[in-house]
């Protein structure tokens, strides 16, 4: 049924303004037919949103949404077991605001199959840009144990080119839109340190080429400053987590229109509650690079490199409920208003997984998912954080 929702103070996702006595129409698929100022003229059923603040849904784009923040557990998962813990998290993340997800690496290739259930009406909610399962190299970020029958179900192992071409190509084939790569070492990896360098440029390269042949992206996993660097210079689309960018790169991201997610949440959480509950290596990678992390992070911000949200939801105390909105607050406590760290989770976000045509702000021809604040987010950044706001995907009020 089409609906007009009325009386509400709109923030679009693009603007620094809030436009005050809107309304927008919005039509039984979902889409906004109209928008405006004041009561419009017509016979849709009105919606009263009582001059309560309203702001595109939130898009996250780093999570893994098949692991448990609490349990940590990643080897020996069955995939019936990626899939619940998914689809819990996926529930969780609608409720919490949040009404699209780049997943960014998946055992079992499970983000993209419960995308195509997406695309074919059979499952709503929080919808997913699915990466499948990343590309490391043998012993690199992303090698993990085997599941019980002995099959590898984490990450793609290549170790040259061609491995990379043929694996990429396998992603392509299953229905994946974007490609993750593994540039460096991580914290939760035993092996290696944030810094080594494990995938080479032509490695990455050819990732970008296959890639880029066929409308989806490259993110890289990229923390240590060479890691980002090769990056860079294979052509990916976005740096995820880049703790070591330096200001050189930083420029050249800002130049070339190469995104920065942080995932700034995923050190928050460790730093704060992983002391006796996770392995003491994982607490000594995160205390070494904690310092540099926040300030390269800030620097790049202050040179005007797109920063996205992203949290790596899933990771050690990352929670898939209140991670995206802890995440735009640590973004604007870097020194950028609330305004500059809100794009990085509407426009910015939806030009980096190429969705801008019907998500990313509110407007005619796009889809309707908002949220119904008490607080105005362009003044507060923790006005997003509301435990009881109203979340509407699509028009319907999510209950």
């Amino acid at each position: 049924m089409t609906k007009t929702f009325i009386n509400l103070n709109l923030f679009d996702g693009v603007k620094n303004e809030i436009v005050k006595n809107s309304y927008l129409t919005v039509d039984d698929k979902g889409k906004i037919l109209a928008k405006g100022i004041g009561t419009p003229d017509d016979s849709y059923q009105k919606v009263d949103l009582k001059n309560k603040f309203v702001m595109p849904g939130l898009i996250n784009a780093h999570t893994h949404i098949m692991m448990n923040p609490v349990t940590n557990k990643l080897e020996y998962l069955s995939e019936a077991e990626v899939t619940f813990t998914a689809l819990k998290n996926l529930q969780t993340l609608l409720h919490a605001g949040v009404t699209y997800i780049r997943d960014c690496g998946c055992p079992f290739d499970v983000d993209i199959k419960l995308r195509r259930l997406q695309e074919d009406g059979q499952l709503g909610g929080t919808e997913i840009l699915p990466s499948g399962r990343p590309m490391t190299m043998t012993g690199g970020h992303g090698d993990f144990k085997e599941d019980l029958d002995g099959h590898v179900t984490w990450g793609h192992l290549v170790d040259s080119p061609d491995e990379m071409r043929k694996s990429v190509r396998q992603e392509f084939k299953l229905g994946a839109k974007n490609i993750k790569v593994m540039a460096t070492g991580g914290g939760m990896s035993s092996t290696d340190q944030v810094d080594d360098t494990e995938l080479t440029e032509s490695e990455i390269r050819v990732a970008v080429e296959e890639a880029h042949t066929k409308h989806m992206t490259v993110a890289s996993h990229a923390q240590g400053n060479n890691g980002i660097q090769i990056s860079l210079d294979a052509g990916v689309d976005s740096i995820e987590h880049g703790i070591y960018v330096d200001e050189k790169q930083a420029e050249f991201m800002k130049e070339h229109n190469v995104y920065l997610v942080p995932t700034l949440n995923a050190c928050a959480g460790i730093d704060k509650y992983g002391v006796g509950k996770i392995p003491d290596y994982m607490i000594k990678k995160n205390d070494i690079v904690k310092k540099d992390f926040f300030k390269n992070i800030g620097m790049a911000l202050k040179k005007g490199v797109k920063v996205v949200v992203g949290t790596d939801a899933g990771t050690p105390f990352n929670s898939f409920e209140t991670g995206t909105t802890d995440e735009l607050e640590l973004i604007a406590g870097l020194g950028v208003s609330p305004y500059q760290a809100l794009l990085g989770t509407t426009k910015y976000a939806a030009e980096l997984l190429g969705i801008t045509d019907n998500y990313g702000s509110l407007d005619v021809d796009k889809f309707a998912d908002f949220l119904v604040l008490d607080e105005n987010p362009l003044e507060d950044i923790k006005a997003v954080q509301q435990k009881d706001k109203q979340v509407y995907k699509k028009g319907q009020l999510v209950k």
